[in-house]
């Protein structure tokens, strides 16, 4: 791939490289903190958080539990520790107010490794699919919840990578590589962010709490926006863009779909400055310019259920193939 085809090149040519990966790297120093945190005990005796990113306690305070484990617990019929109850409601609460794909972005150690084969991806200009389907990831979701209930498990933690990742950091990896691996070679060989996007029902699930969230991507300099695509191509889930981005039926510039991940990468990359972080509030077209496409629908980029793509999406040809 020439350097003026890789997405962020304009911006960082115009705001140093530092400022169009910002957000990059705050959220790869988030990922590997809070992976940090939970390995300081086991390795070096601190312990200032016990457990991992199902249920922890952290400085012996504070606890903390994924929902949707609690959840599957609660269909397997076990017992829950009042401890447990207020940790979900914690991180319940604090999803639905900054978005429940940032889990995604934020702090799935996962993230990193199928980030790593998009990047991979884009650069060896490996184009083909298989057409997965995104409502896939809801289908296993709504599969795991009855399936604890007639075995009485945690199912999803069978084979969960993220709880597998994090195990064999500590105990080793053992089997727990070839899960690794198995993800890198599903996003890198068989299909565009196949994992985070289509299939793993923990997104899916966390993306059922963004729609009531107040932190948000705004694009309310939409006008601005000169059709480069970067922000398509780095985004992990491309169909949120564009409504907020081209008022599609006069939407408004924040971008309200819950699967956004708010991991800032259309910040970073857009030369422009279009997107921003805010609030939710003023999702209108009465604050700013909406622009000559607030009636018309733009051409799509991508189609929400697969990732068929066609250099007919943008007249710039060599920035669409790499779709």
């Amino acid at each position: 791939m020439k350097r003026d085809q890789i997405p962020g090149f304009e911006a960082t040519q115009k705001k140093g490289w530092l400022l169009a990966h910002k957000w990059l790297l705050l959220r790869r120093a988030s990922q590997l903190g809070i992976l940090g945190l939970f390995l300081l005990g086991p390795w070096f005796g601190i312990w200032l958080v016990k457990g991992n990113l199902n249920a922890s306690l952290t400085l012996d305070v504070l606890p903390l539990t994924d929902p949707y484990i609690l959840l599957q617990s609660i269909f397997a019929g076990h017992a829950i520790e009042t401890t447990a109850l207020l940790g979900g409601v914690i991180v319940l609460v604090f999803y639905l107010l900054v978005g429940g794909r940032a889990y995604c972005a934020w702090v799935c150690p996962v993230n990193i490794i199928t980030d790593a084969a998009q990047w991979l991806r884009q650069r060896l200009k490996i184009t083909g699919s298989s057409g997965l389907s995104r409502k896939t990831r809801y289908w296993l979701l709504g599969l795991s919840l009855p399936l604890s209930f007639v075995t009485g498990s945690i199912v999803w933690e069978v084979i969960n990578p993220v709880s597998m990742l994090h195990r064999g950091l500590i105990f080793g990896m053992g089997l727990a590589w070839l899960i690794v691996l198995a993800v890198f070679l599903l996003d890198f060989l068989v299909s565009k962010r196949a994992w985070c996007s289509h299939l793993c029902p923990v997104g899916a699930f966390y993306s059922l709490l963004g729609h009531t969230s107040l932190l948000r991507v705004r694009a309310d300099n939409r006008e601005q926006c000169d059709d480069c695509m970067d922000c398509f191509m780095v985004c992990p889930e491309q169909q949120v863009i564009r409504p907020a981005l081209k008022a599609v039926n006069g939407a408004g510039p924040v971008i309200m779909s819950a699967n956004c991940t708010n991991c800032g990468r259309c910040i970073d990359v857009c030369a422009k400055d279009v997107f921003h972080f805010g609030l939710r509030a003023n999702n209108s077209c009465e604050h700013i310019n909406c622009g000559a496409d607030s009636k018309t629908e733009p051409p799509r980029t991508e189609s929400t259920d697969n990732n068929s793509h066609s250099s007919k999406i943008n007249p710039i040809t060599s920035r669409a193939e790499v779709l």
